[in-house]
């Protein structure tokens, strides 16, 4: 199984935090994977495919959740051996099935989805979970670190660049023979998307792949390190790592203290770097920091709480 699909079988199971956020993130899906139907009188109906089976099922109950039309479920299967099954979720054109495509913002079409709540960050995050269910892709950590999203709509392209600007992360975009990617090629990037989305196991993998590849590139600074002691700075990092980027995405991160702050910026800037290293970039003694990163894990508890 690559990368990508164990992301999404992961997002596949996270749960929208509101009524709000599930429409969110059931439009980008569905704007994603999905196709317009047009029927008699002018009325509108939808197809969503997917090869997973885990999204197909995430897909039909945030469906099942919200409206009344019942959606007609099919599986085809694949002609060739190893060729995977498709899942389709069909919605014949009909008048209620275009009200609940209005209610979505995916018909008429319009660019800034304003039927839907694309304000509050959570929906802004299930929009994003949505986009990636429905057309994402991730290179294993080991390899070149490069996520990007798919989409034949310039418009919805646009939308998700513009969303993922907003939580600070190095997106850009390009077209591709007719469609539009939207990507992002750096590894602080790929790792703060992935836990932006809710991701977490496939951060942590992330990451502990990510920070073993960059230390080995600095041989002489762990040729002595046993590997027990390796493993606890490497989680070390990350836990504080997280910590902060879960401060930055709820916008607590601006109540920190200076100091704190002054502690949080140099763990960004230094991911690999043990304790002790970091300790002796900053003037401090090695507790002095480790108890400014206790504080800041105690800011980003109660996130959780």
């Amino acid at each position: 199984m690559s990368f990508a699909e164990q992301v999404k079988n992961e997002i596949a199971h996270c749960k929208p935090e509101n009524a709000a956020c599930r429409y969110a993130e059931l439009a980008a899906l569905l704007c994603m994977g999905g196709s317009l139907m047009l029927g008699s009188r002018g009325h509108v109906g939808i197809e969503f495919s997917t090869s997973n089976n885990a999204v197909a099922r995430k897909a039909l109950k945030m469906w099942m959740e919200s409206f009344a039309v019942r959606p007609e479920v099919r599986v085809r299967q694949g002609l060739r051996l190893r060729k995977k099954n498709y899942y389709i979720l069909r919605v014949p054109p009909s008048f209620a099935s275009t009200k609940t495509l209005q209610q979505l913002s995916l018909f008429p079409k319009d660019k800034e989805f304003s039927a839907i709540d694309l304000k509050n960050p959570a929906c802004q995050r299930a929009f994003l979970r949505g986009a990636f269910m429905g057309g994402g892709s991730v290179n294993q950590p080991k390899g070149d670190y490069h996520l990007e999203l798919l989409t034949g709509n310039e418009s919805f392209a646009q939308k998700l660049l513009k969303i993922m600007c907003r939580f600070h992360l190095p997106a850009k975009m390009t077209d591709r023979k007719g469609d539009y990617l939207v990507y992002i090629k750096e590894g602080n990037g790929v790792s703060a998307f992935l836990q932006l989305i809710g991701a977490d196991q496939a951060y942590m993998k992330f990451e502990s792949v990510r920070i073993v590849k960059e230390m080995r590139n600095n041989v002489n600074r762990v040729v002595n390190c046993e590997t027990a002691n390796l493993q606890k700075t490497v989680d070390a990092a990350i836990r504080q790592r997280r910590d902060i980027e879960k401060l930055q995405a709820s916008g607590l991160y601006l109540r920190l203290t200076p100091k704190l702050q002054e502690a949080a910026e140099l763990r960004m800037s230094h991911p690999e770097a043990s304790m002790s290293e970091l300790a002796t970039l900053s003037g401090l003694t090695k507790s002095g920091l480790a108890h400014r990163f206790r504080k800041i894990s105690d800011m980003a508890k109660q996130i959780e709480e």
